[in-house]
């Protein structure tokens, strides 16, 4: 889907809209001619259609599940050959999994799968005893890799996909004076937006309120949320669990919090950060946020929000109700 908006009183939008790896994709395209955004809007679709391709654990043709495929098997036949996609992202993992001291670990599959999310690949193995152990091997004489345990790429390939698909974009209409790129809520934006150079980002309110609970001024830079909204279902004894795994505990993070967003330069690095801070739970969130200097908004289960003083700087409108003492309400146009 398509529009163009000549714009007679100022630069004209472009908007492009379909579905990609299980969410709605759109771009915005500001101040670019139709071919231009056109040929940005082709882009986008082909390297978000590459990275599912390479990357879905629901696929059952994907790199990513024959690598999980592979599991368990000898040393001699568990290699398993990637494109550049697929180890970048094992390789992001890896990095992920060292920084934030374990809270972001791909290998939460297995309890995905436990709790009834299933993927294309049948896992017979049991559930990792030591999280700490060292799971991927890369064969320096070719892109290839083994995993000791399945894997999962979650927000972390949605997170690259925007990175890589973003740039792509910015290759096919270099004249563009700004775009906005959104995969089901987790947005990058770059250049000049339409409210006084800004892009207008709302936050959802996990409550699902249709209203954002705030609103983010955003000028190059990626906001990702991790939220307890959306992939929520009833788990194998009845009780309600959702998407979001504490590592450490192999089971649902239950630290007091329904969402966390985070805005920095890169979507893949705002995907870890959401994850590894929503594990860290209401005690800590703040406290390590802040010594960070991460821009972070988080909603309590009280329904109470917060923001860290990088995010306060960036915010244009906090919902009156939900407005944290010493918060005030901005226009945003």
């Amino acid at each position: 889907m398509t529009g163009i908006d000549p714009g007679a009183a100022g630069p004209r939008l472009a908007r492009f809209a379909a579905r990609s790896m299980g969410s709605r994709l759109s771009l915005t395209v500001l101040g670019a001619g139709r071919g231009a955004a056109e040929a940005a809007w082709s882009a986008v679709e082909a390297e978000f259609a590459a990275v599912d391709a390479a990357l879905s654990r629901f696929r059952a043709d994907s790199e990513l599940t024959a690598l999980n495929r592979a599991t368990g098997a000898d040393v001699a036949s568990g290699w398993t050959e990637v494109g550049r996609r697929s180890a970048g992202f094992l390789s992001g993992a890896w990095r992920a999994q060292r920084m934030t001291d374990g809270r972001f670990d791909v290998r939460v599959v297995e309890v995905l799968e436990a709790l009834g999310e299933h993927g294309a690949a049948a896992l017979a193995a049991p559930p990792v005893a030591d999280r700490g152990a060292r799971w991927l091997t890369r064969d320096g004489r070719a892109c290839r890799f083994r995993v000791a345990r399945p894997v999962d790429s979650g927000g972390l390939g949605k997170g690259l996909a925007l990175r890589w698909a973003t740039r792509a974009a910015g290759r096919a209409a270099p004249d563009a004076a700004g775009l906005l790129l959104d995969a089901g809520g987790d947005v990058v934006a770059r250049g000049s937006g339409p409210v006084d150079g800004a892009w207008m980002i709302g936050i959802e309110d996990p409550a699902a309120g249709d209203e954002p609970i705030a609103v983010i001024a955003a000028r190059d830079t990626a906001v990702a949320t991790s939220s307890t909204r959306v992939r929520r279902w009833t788990g194998p004894d009845g009780r309600p669990v959702h998407h979001i795994i504490d590592p450490a505990a192999g089971a649902p993070a239950s630290g007091g919090l329904l969402a966390v967003t985070v805005a920095m330069r890169d979507p893949a690095w705002a995907e870890v950060w959401t994850k590894a801070l929503f594990v860290a739970g209401a005690g800590r969130i703040g406290p390590e946020a802040r010594a960070r200097g991460l821009a972070a908004w988080w909603i309590e289960e009280d329904g109470s929000l917060h923001l860290t003083p990088a995010a306060r700087s960036v915010t244009a409108w906090v919902r009156s109700e939900a407005r944290p003492s010493g918060a005030r309400a901005i226009a945003a146009g």
